[in-house]
């Protein structure tokens, strides 16, 4: 398993919907990337610049929204995840 250093978070994104809410069926070039997905591993946080610890804003197994370009994607036994930093998370969906 991968274990993220310093702010970043490992997140397994979630399949983008296959069909609109009118019911029509999407192929997969039309389909967006999704910004959703649950929270595999964080890191410890960021070390400010006085030695402290800021630590990483999200848990894991909470479901997030990310921004739409941010983080490296990246493959683990077959599975493949999104590595982002912290700041990159724009909320928690409850």
């Amino acid at each position: 398993m991968l274990k993220p250093l310093g702010d970043r978070v490992v997140i397994k994104v979630k399949e983008a919907e296959e069909k609109t809410a009118s019911g029509l069926v999407l192929t997969s070039a039309s389909k967006e990337k999704s910004q959703t997905g649950e929270v595999i591993a964080v890191g410890d946080g960021r070390t400010l610049e006085n030695g402290a610890k800021l630590s990483v804003s999200v848990s894991v197994g909470q479901t997030v929204l990310f921004e739409k370009y941010a983080g490296q994607e990246v493959s683990d036994s077959g599975e493949d995840y999104l590595v982002l930093h912290d700041k990159d998370i724009i909320a928690i969906v409850e």
